[in-house]
């Protein structure tokens, strides 16, 4: 356990399973106090007291819809209730969309941008000041292997551009508040075994392709525990192997009938 780390608290965004519970725990081992974040309330109050038990740590559940602002007031303030301060905010809640752009349904394009970009952007908006006052924090977003791609994964437009530009916008604030302290690191993962990935077409049947969380938590674990002078600004941990069954990324060109 770091002493550095002990006692500190951390938020997670969607962590009542997959990707996000598995943060939530490598936070946990390393003796961080916990706010987690979810929709469902059943599942989030489970995992909490799974990891309060698991790892002697204070476990805060907070039922949040992160496309509403005023879900994301409450985060905060609930835990600076409860804990006093915040010291590492984990961006991770994710809705995944893919079809290609001219049959995407409308609604999906407010849902991805308020998911996977506002959301993120309006939780550190949050938090930030009280950083900036205390003179640390670290924050880590969880960005997406996709945005290595140029151009983007066919069928992936909309959620892929997004995620570039919440990997922009993370790499522009760590040169504003480097010098407040402030850790921000973007974790660019590949394609993980969890139930979001089995919702997907043409991903691997062959799950030996996909990564598990461990390559994640492995990459969280570094950029919570690198000495104070040093920022880890990005981490890609890519699969070994394509997972998918069909390309994703358009290297061959293919005329529509004339």
């Amino acid at each position: 356990m770091s002493a550095e780390l002990k006692g500190k608290t951390a938020i997670v965004t969607g962590s009542s399973r997959g990707i996000g519970k598995a943060l939530a725990s490598t936070a946990a081992s390393l003796g961080v106090n916990l706010a987690l974040a979810a929709r469902g309330e059943g599942p989030l109050k489970e995992t909490a007291a799974e990891l309060a038990k698991k790892y002697k740590v204070e476990v805060l559940a907070v039922p949040c819809d992160v496309t509403k602002l005023e879900d994301l007031e409450n985060l905060v303030n609930k835990t600076k209730e409860k804990f006093g301060k915040i010291d590492i905010l984990i961006n991770n809640a994710g809705v995944s969309s893919q079809y290609p752009f001219e049959k995407q349904p409308f609604e999906d394009f407010e849902r991805l941008v308020h998911t996977n970009y506002l959301g993120y952007v309006r939780m550190i908006r949050l938090v930030i000041n009280d950083m900036i006052k205390n003179k640390s924090g670290a924050i880590i977003n969880m960005v997406s292997g996709s945005t290595l791609c140029d151009p983007l994964p066919r069928n992936f437009l909309v959620y892929s551009s997004l995620k570039v530009g919440l990997r922009a916008f993370s790499k522009g604030l760590f040169w504003e508040l480097r010098d407040h302290g402030i850790k921000i690191t973007s974790i660019l993962p590949g394609v993980t075994d969890t139930d979001l990935t089995g919702k997907l077409k043409e991903v691997t049947a062959n799950t030996s392709r996909l990564m598990t969380t461990e390559a994640i938590e492995n990459a969280v674990r570094f950029a919570l525990t690198v000495p104070a002078n040093v920022c880890p600004l990005e981490i890609a941990v890519i699969n070994q192997q394509t997972p998918w069954t069909a390309p994703v990324i358009p290297f061959k060109q293919e005329h529509p009938d004339k």
